[in-house]
Parts: C-alpha cells; sequence; structure tokens
C-alpha cells in the first residue's frame, strides 16, 4: 500500500526519512501490533539490523484510526533509545495499553490504520504573558509540550485540524495536562516541536 506523507515542521527543513525508511518503520509498527495479538507482547528489534537513521535515537508518537475514529495514541517525548525500538514499543502501547481503549482485537487489525509522527528536538518558548505565548503560536505546524510543576502535556501538530484557534489550542492544552482553562503562573514552561508524520492501512 502506499503511504502518505504528513510532514509538518517548524522549518523548510529536509525530510529525515526516505520513502524505504519511512515503510520499514510502518512494517515495524504493524508487525508490533500483530505480535502484540498473538503473544501479548511487543515486537523485539535489532537495532543493528536497521539503517544508521533509524538506529539513532528517536522520539516517536504511534496514533491509530479504525473507520476513521481514534483507537489508540501512545509516544515518548525524548528521544531515550533507537527510533526502530521506540516505534515498535510505541505501536504495541497505541494498540494495547492505552487506558482510553480496550486492547485492540484480532478482528480490528484489518481496518487499522497506523500513523507515525517523528518528532524534532523540542525549542522553549520564553513569553512574558499568555496573550505573548498565543502571539508565538505556529497554528498547522507547532507541536506543544506545557508544563507547570508536576502537570504536563502535550499536542501534535495534527491537533490544530480540530482546534485551529491558538487560545482554544493552548486552552485544551491545559486541560489535558491537568490544569484549569484560566491557569497562569510564572513558573509555567513550553515547548514546541515539529513532526514528520507518515501513515498508511495496517
Amino acid at each position: 500500500m502506499s503511504s502518505t506523507d504528513h510532514t509538518q515542521s517548524r522549518r523548510s527543513d529536509p525530510p529525515r526519512f526516505g520513502p524505504g525508511d519511512r515503510s520499514v518503520l510502518l512494517a515495524v509498527a504493524r508487525d508490533s501490533i500483530r505480535h502484540g495479538v498473538e503473544t501479548g507482547w511487543p515486537l523485539r528489534v535489532r537495532p543493528e539490523d536497521f539503517p544508521q537513521v533509524l538506529r539513532a535515537p528517536g522520539a516517536s508518537f504511534v496514533t491509530l484510526h479504525r473507520n476513521g475514529r481514534l483507537r489508540g495514541c501512545i509516544g515518548s517525548l525524548e528521544p531515550w533509545r533507537p527510533l526502530v525500538q521506540d516505534v515498535a514499543e510505541n505501536a504495541f502501547a497505541a494498540a494495547f495499553r492505552d487506558p482510553r481503549f480496550p486492547p485492540l482485537g484480532p478482528e480490528e487489525l484489518e481496518d487499522l490504520d497506523i500513523h507515525i509522527s517523528v518528532l524534532s528536538a523540542p525549542e522553549e518558548l520564553e513569553f512574558d504573558s499568555e496573550e505573548d505565548l498565543v502571539r508565538k503560536l505556529q497554528p498547522g505546524r507547532d507541536g506543544l509540550i506545557l508544563q507547570d510543576g508536576t502537570r504536563k502535556g502535550t499536542f501534535l501538530p495534527s491537533v490544530w485540524e480540530e482546534l485551529p484557534d491558538p487560545r482554544q489550542f493552548l486552552t485544551h492544552l491545559k486541560l489535558k495536562a491537568g490544569l484549569p482553562p484560566d491557569h497562569w503562573s510564572d513558573s509555567l514552561r513550553v515547548w514546541r516541536y515539529g513532526t514528520e508524520s507518515f501513515d498508511r492501512a495496517a
């Protein structure tokens, strides 16, 4: 099946991953989910068997849809393990460990769409007020991480499709982080990041 490119970046950088790399990551995600259905465990990958770009540390989110509806989404914000391993583990977790959904059943594999987003390095934003922060957001391009104390949440750039207004985007991200919608404090921190994203049906 052909894959669809949904690259979203804050810059005009060339894609990090060629069509072959994307196909490999999508196949690993698919195989990890199928392995999970059969065994209850994620696929164990050997990073040394993959190209260098996929062996390098990387942070990814794997999002699953079925019949156009969200079926699971789990990811990493920091690149702490080889990207190919990160994708395998997050694909399994999205299918079986997202607390919002029951574990994926074998009958659901046929209609499952797999979407992978690989995150760029987060860049902390400087701002002196909520108005200043809202002005600096780039709708459709910025993924955001918001943190205040132990409260933390993130939205991928794709969430702009549902929340296109910057203020609304920020308000819902506060709620996701467990904060009141009108919350503001001097300790609030926000980072933005881009994603290189691609998908195909399983």
